[in-house]
């Protein structure tokens, strides 16, 4: 057996770092994504010890950026995309030409050449996705109004970054460098090829996009409804993974258009299906786990003795990436009516950069259009601006109350308030059940469905809590009240001081750990019961305030019955069956 195992070596040395020190920074209440930046720093080049393959870490990186986005694609619709574009398109647009200027400017100040600035300030304009997702995601705000403009912001910067890619090296003799064996300082482009450079990139996004549109929105769903009537939970995993990975290597390698934007298309597609949710939770465990990675591979590029060595020169590209776009992106959502919650929100999500940046500078330095010095400054920005990005998260949260009582001063009937009341609905409902004495049921899965069945034929009040909102909808025609969204952020809206019970059904146990210690800390008396897959599972649900756990979801709706002294044909063991696992 061979022992030299880059790809095994780059993987476990990740992740295994990334823990131990993302684990620390918990520890030392600030985000994880700090100490996956060191866990990269630490088996990066620049540092002594393990030195892991650079190469095959951008590469797992990109994967987490697929699953990422076609996550996220999941969650939208064509028409909610569609609704944005008045503001994304020309935001994206003006944010990157203004980035680009000052990117320029500064490289003017370094002495450099036009060439090498536009590139450099080019590369400081275009926001991380996985950065802007993960942050939009940690605070449930993907499908909101903001969510849907930052997204579609995204989107264009992306598309824009492709044509760049694509026509960088045809005008790279123009701006001083060399590419096809043109000579640096070449008088002249081809003005011709240019135009029909930019023609056929248009035209093949135009196809891939009409393509997926028209035979993907049949193909892929078929695929999936196909799979899941095999009653194999592996092969539709393996479904679903196949078809976010495929599409966006086809997307790449056929039409031109990036990874990213290829598994969005493809989450996209498939959000129309009924599995679409299904299908976000078995791609969840890989999407965050090369996530990691991604944050892994950053801080393997970052060289810190150039913070050192010019700290004013990476003190200028901070500034740029984390003032300059910023204040850009507020006063361009601003202009367009959005309120003031809006325009923070989406500046903070854009004050940063990544994945393209990266690549964008490569290709800069294989042209002659940047050098060391620039792409170790854009390094250096990335890094420090992804881990102060979850600051700028922290400050909005501290100014929310102030921001929403600003806010609250649109005058009604406007599309700004429109759209802040939209918002507030989507993220945190205002209203609170007016039931008492009633069971709070987390999760609408095979067990939540049993459950809902048993305790609804008992006329028993029910609220319930699911990620589904489709699920829900089903649910309040029945006359059975709900919501839609995570029970961690929703708790409270199903009123559970007046509640006489809970059971927590969903498989995840840190969500429901997250629900049952909030409901423990709001009603300390109510009997709350948890659903487990093995005994460790239950004890840490018994840790968090539960007071059972079954461990056999078949006889879960029995064991709630009986709680509620109602009838039970069956009663389970609580905490210790030995009935198997669900």
């Amino acid at each position: 057996m061979p022992h030299h195992t880059p790809l095994i070596a780059t993987i476990v040395a990740g992740l295994a770092l990334a823990f131990v020190f993302g684990a620390l920074a918990h520890r030392l209440r600030i985000s994880p994504l700090v100490g996956y930046l060191v866990a990269g720093i630490a088996i990066g080049a620049h540092t002594p010890g393990f030195v892991a393959d650079q190469s095959i870490a951008n590469e797992l990186a990109e994967i987490g950026v697929i699953l990422l986005m076609f996550g996220v694609g999941l969650h939208f619709s064509v028409k909610e995309l569609w609704s944005v574009r008045a503001i994304a398109i020309p935001g994206a647009i003006v944010q990157i030409a203004v980035a680009t200027l000052l990117g320029a400017g500064l490289a003017h100040l370094l002495g450099w050449t036009a060439g090498v600035g536009l590139v450099f300030g080019l590369a400081l304009s275009c926001a991380s996705t996985v950065v802007l997702l993960r942050a939009l995601q940690d605070r449930r705000l993907i499908t909101t109004e903001r969510g849907r403009i930052a997204v579609g912001w995204l989107i264009v910067e992306d598309l824009v970054m492709v044509l760049t890619l694509v026509l960088l090296p045809a005008i790279a003799p123009l701006l001083g460098g060399n590419a096809n064996g043109v000579t640096a300082g070449a008088p002249s482009v081809d003005i011709g090829q240019l135009l029909s450079t930019v023609l056929l990139t248009i035209g093949k996004v135009a196809a891939f996009v009409a393509i997926m549109m028209v035979v993907g929105r049949r193909v892929i769903p078929w695929i999936l409804h196909y799979t899941a009537h095999t009653g194999s939970r592996e092969l539709f995993r393996l479904a679903v993974l196949s078809i976010a990975l495929g599409v966006a290597f086809i997307a790449a390698n056929l039409f031109g258009v990036s990874f990213a934007l290829g598994a969005f298309f493809a989450g996209l597609i498939l959000s129309e299906s009924q599995l679409s949710q299904q299908a976000a939770n078995e791609s969840l465990p890989l999407r965050d786990a090369f996530a990691v990675l991604f944050f892994v591979s950053v801080g393997m590029l970052f060289d810190p003795q150039i913070v050192l060595t010019q700290p004013l020169a990476v003190a200028a590209t901070l500034l740029i990436i984390i003032v300059g776009k910023s204040l850009a992106a507020f006063a361009i959502v601003r202009a367009f009516g959005h309120p003031l919650g809006t325009a923070f929100t989406i500046s903070a999500s854009l004050a940063q950069i990544g994945e393209f940046s990266f690549i964008l500078a490569a290709l800069g330095m294989s042209l002659d259009l940047l050098h060391a010095e620039g792409r170790n400054l854009i390094l250096a920005g990335a890094l420090l601006s992804i881990v102060i990005n979850p600051l700028f998260f922290w400050g909005l949260d501290r100014l929310k109350p102030w921001l929403e009582k600003k806010d609250a001063h649109h005058e009604p009937g406007t599309e700004a308030a429109a759209a802040e009341k939209m918002e507030e609905d989507d993220v945190e409902p205002v209203h609170v059940t007016a039931l008492e004495g009633h069971t709070i049921v987390v999760g609408i899965g095979r067990v939540g469905k049993r459950i809902i069945d048993a305790l609804a034929a008992q006329s028993v009040p029910l609220y319930v809590i699911d990620e589904s909102d489709e699920e829900i909808k089903r649910l309040n025609a029945r006359n059975i009240e709900g919501i839609a969204g995570s029970a961690a952020t929703l708790l409270y809206a199903a009123n559970p001081a007046k509640a006489a019970s809970m059971i927590v059904a969903i498989p995840s146990n840190f969500e429901a750990g997250e629900a049952i210690e909030q409901a423990r800390s709001t009603n300390p008396t109510m009997p709350i019961i948890g659903r487990a897959q093995n005994e460790p599972e239950a004890e840490y649900l018994t840790k968090y305030g539960a007071t059972d756990v079954v461990i056999t979801s078949d006889t879960l709706a029995d064991a709630m019955l009986v709680t509620y002294g109602r009838a039970a044909s069956a009663v389970s063991e609580p905490h210790g069956s030995e009935t198997g696992p669900t």
